[in-house]
């Protein structure tokens, strides 16, 4: 009986429940700088995304993660974010 849990988090740009490994997590340091955390680990107001091109765009499209983190995201961050899921199905 290994009934482990799972643990779930909400996509910001969709709103669906999943499994944490299947989103990845951008995060805001104190300092205020923004960046991809695939480990999930980095300290700082996080925020969680599909990953996948649709859900991404529609992030950009809504200023979905600028909401949640409370500052200004660069397109790079977008740009990095594109090339995971681009990984991720491949």
């Amino acid at each position: 009986m290994n009934n482990r849990k799972v643990p779930m988090r909400k996509c910001v740009a969709t709103q669906e429940m999943k499994p944490k490994r299947e989103l990845v997590r951008v995060v805001r340091s104190k300092e205020g700088e923004v960046s991809v955390d695939i480990t999930g680990k980095k300290s700082g107001r996080g925020a969680y995304l599909s990953l996948n091109k649709e859900c991404i765009l529609q992030a950009q499209k809504k200023r979905v993660l600028e909401h949640h983190l409370h500052t200004q995201i660069d397109a790079a961050i977008y740009e990095q974010l594109l090339a995971l899921a681009e990984k991720e199905t491949v």
